[in-house]
């Protein structure tokens, strides 16, 4: 069995744990995980070294944090091994992986269009793992071992995973977090489509603010997008108020 060693340990890094303990000898890293809470989720405790030595190397920690990881990666980890990331966002990573990493190193970016709470719910079959290669052709076993395991793969680029993203995501989780913020309730006069925005705002109550924020932020074309619906929006408000007035 290949060794992988997860750095980062949150709701993703014991997802892929649990998930790939069978295929993989698998340890991870994260400072601030205890080493018997790692064990407990199905790793091995590691040292930072130490995964990063692994054959296979991924990288699951937020977004902010992925350039100070990926530097501190870069000595340490062998020749010929697999590196990958599951960021949200894949332009920018995809930009700091092959800038720091030596060139002996294969780099597989992905992003798993699914998280924890969806597994745990509908299972892993017929999930969505977005993959955008970018050096070696480690990404062909990644594509494989993903359909091996009932996901869907999809091959693009960073630049248009990006340029989806911002619909996808930016979008979708600014609306979803707006209305978590304004806490609407679950109304007895609802119709089915403010019960799919109650079931939006449900989606995402577990995701971090870091995550939106990358989500937000470190998405290239997410910017555009968001700042169109505002526009939009506050347009459309104007309009229907200066229609009542006439």
């Amino acid at each position: 069995m290949k060794s992988l060693g997860i750095i980062g340990f949150g709701d993703f890094g014991r997802l892929a744990a649990a998930h790939l303990g069978a295929r993989f000898d698998t340890g991870a890293f994260d400072a601030h995980v205890p080493a018997d809470e790692i064990a407990a989720n199905g790793a091995r405790p590691l040292t930072f070294a130490q995964a990063a030595a692994c054959e296979v190397v991924m990288i699951a920690v937020p977004v902010q944090d992925m350039e100070r990881v990926i530097e501190a990666l870069a000595p340490l980890v062998k020749p010929g091994a697999t590196v990958l990331d599951i960021a949200s966002v894949k332009v920018l990573p995809s930009q700091w992986l092959a800038k720091h990493l030596p060139e002996t190193v294969h780099i597989v970016p992905t992003h798993p269009l699914f998280g924890p709470q969806s597994v745990a719910r509908d299972g892993l079959a017929g999930r969505q793992l977005v993959i955008c290669p970018l050096r070696g052709e480690q990404h062909l076993k990644v594509a494989a071992l993903g359909e091996e395991m009932g996901l869907r793969i999809q091959i693009t680029t960073a630049e248009e995973h990006d340029r989806e993203m911002a619909y996808v995501q930016a979008l979708t989780h600014l609306v979803g977090r707006t209305l978590s913020a304004m806490n609407i309730p679950d109304e007895m006069l609802k119709t089915q489509s403010y019960q799919h925005l109650l079931d939006l705002c449900d989606l995402l109550k577990r995701d971090s603010f870091a995550l939106f924020s990358a989500i937000q932020t470190l998405n290239p074309y997410a910017d555009e997008i968001t700042q169109e619906f505002v526009a939009r929006a506050s347009d459309l408000l104007t309009q229907a108020h200066q229609s009542s007035q006439r």
